[in-house]
């Protein structure tokens, strides 16, 4: 059996690391198109573009928010008129996937420069297409990966609290997607079945989370660059990202597409919905209670959802549910590579199990001296 394992051209990450954006712009093109999301196009971009100018001609577009068909169609357009012959997304996971799509229609390199550590976008050949309402409509695989992914710490530490957050969300499903795939032999984002680099990639992603997370999030809430910061930004851009592309992925991401479906959870990130996605996953694999101790007890150090109320579900519906599985189980998702049944009842009653279990939690730690409260 043939496995096939993805990786970018090169992965640069440190505190001041956007000082090498000009070296391997150069390096790849001779005029870059950026495209930027607004908030690092106004506060950021500012004070690179006289080096990068120096070594590169540049060409700026703002992101529209969305990364739909038209979204991506009308980028391209306008990289068309710009003679430019690389791409340089610059901002979150939605607006990193617009740029690799843009340089798959344009055939030319991209850098990928992540400016918060929400997701594992930057390093993959994955583009993740919504409607320009925000449902989910599609995973492409592009042919290649970026080029180059440069990850500046100090960036990520000035950035919300909640978005690392979110990354470890997203991050902490790499493991048990992995290994669900890796128990059934299900084939990962390429088609084949994930190498044992990916697999313990996916392992050290998990394991860097349990022991770094809560230290991570206390640096970012600090603006304070640590190791323990240095270790989760890494764990969630490039482990995460190398983990599941290469390791498969399963049910967690597959639920996160289904709560695409219901209109109050679109103020919550892609990372948050992916976490009780994986809490749903733990009751699907019939994991040890153990373990979901464990992976509650994590998501609630970090301020993760463990509950539908945590994801603006309170009081929601069966039907509600009901269509959130349906699309969480349609064909081709990634929900088909559990190694147990997936059908959308089966689906519909975990989400319930995995939110009972997270009031329950709720219920005894308000209940309980503080000393004596359920832990992390």
């Amino acid at each position: 059996m043939i496995s096939k394992t993805l990786f970018p051209g090169r992965y640069v990450q440190g505190r001041g690391a956007l000082s090498s954006l000009g070296g391997e712009c150069s390096r790849l093109g001779r005029n870059a198109y950026v495209i930027a999301s607004p908030y690092p196009r106004d506060r950021l971009l500012p004070s690179l573009l006289p080096g990068l100018k120096d070594q590169c001609g540049v060409v700026v577009e703002s992101f529209g928010r969305e990364c739909s068909d038209d979204e991506i169609k009308r980028l391209f357009r306008l990289f068309g008129k710009t003679g430019s012959d690389l791409v340089v997304g610059l901002g979150g996971g939605k607006t990193l996937d617009a740029a690799k799509a843009v340089a798959d229609l344009a055939k030319v390199p991209s850098i990928m420069v992540p400016t918060i550590a929400s997701t594992d976008a930057p390093c993959s050949s994955v583009c993740v297409v919504y409607s320009p309402e925000g449902i989910f409509k599609r995973a492409d695989l592009l042919p290649r990966n970026p080029d180059a992914v440069i990850v500046d710490t100090r960036v990520m530490a000035e950035a919300p609290a909640r978005f690392l957050a979110a990354g470890m969300g997203d991050a902490l499903a790499t493991w048990f997607e992995a290994e669900s795939c890796r128990v059934k032999r299900a084939p990962n984002i390429a088609g084949e079945v994930g190498s044992m680099t990916a697999y313990a990639l996916a392992k050290l992603c998990w394991d860097t989370l349990k022991d770094y997370g809560t230290a991570a999030l206390a640096s970012c809430s600090a603006q304070a660059v640590t190791p323990a910061l240095e270790r989760v930004v890494e764990a969630n851009t490039l482990l995460s990202g190398l983990g599941f592309e290469s390791a498969g992925l399963a049910s967690a991401h597959s639920v996160h597409n289904g709560f695409t479906a219901i209109p109050e959870t679109r103020n919550y990130y892609h990372g948050e919905k992916v976490a009780f996605g994986t809490l749903v996953s733990l009751f699907l694999t019939d994991k040890h209670p153990s373990v979901m101790d464990q992976v509650y007890g994590f998501c609630e150090s970090v301020g993760l959802p463990t509950t539908l109320a945590d994801l603006g579900l309170d009081g929601v519906t069966d039907q509600d549910l009901g269509r959130v599985a349906e699309k969480a189980c349609a064909a081709g998702e990634s929900m088909h590579n559990e190694p147990f049944e997936t059908s959308p009842v089966v689906v519909a009653d975990m989400i319930k199990a995995a939110d009972a279990w997270g009031r329950n939690r709720k219920r005894i730690s308000r209940a309980q001296p503080p000393s004596q409260a359920s832990g992390c």
